[in-house]
């Protein structure tokens, strides 16, 4: 096969409407474009949003908070979750996931709050910790990596 013998599959491709062809070809004449007025014009038409001059939607509908587009979303977890895992777990995003404890990991990662006890030693390995967080797992015995 060479690249002059490729052809569209059939029936994929429709040929574009010839206008202005003649009375004939159901398309002659205006074009499909009816009798005089604003859209048959060259350039005719109205913008998007253009409601004849009433006060369009868009406008009528009051403005609403605000998105930062650059807030970092993270899947936050609070020391108590961790309390399951047994003493030595190497705990990951991925685990965490597996065994159910989120439901998705967000863009950003996984952010350890430090929300309730842990009395277990583990080893977290998160995006990011909070110092309280940071606190009860040492104090605790166990230790954290910032991934």
């Amino acid at each position: 096969m060479k690249l002059h013998e490729l052809s569209p599959a059939p029936n994929s491709t429709k040929a574009p409407k010839r206008l202005g062809r003649g009375i004939g070809s159901g398309t002659g004449k205006t074009s499909g474009k009816g009798h005089k007025g604003q859209n048959a014009r060259s350039g005719g038409g109205v913008r998007p949003g253009f409601e004849g001059g009433q006060m369009p939607l868009i406008r009528q509908l009051p403005k609403r908070g605000f998105k930062n587009n650059w807030r970092k979303e993270y899947t936050t977890i609070n020391v108590s979750d961790l309390e399951r895992f047994e003493a030595g777990t190497i705990v990951t995003a991925q685990m965490l996931k597996t065994n159910g404890v989120i439901s998705k990991i967000e863009q950003y990662g996984v952010k350890v709050l430090g929300n309730g006890t842990l009395t277990k030693a583990l080893t977290v390995k998160a995006q990011k910790l909070t110092q309280t967080a940071i606190d009860k797992i040492k104090s605790a015995g166990g230790s954290m990596e910032v991934e």
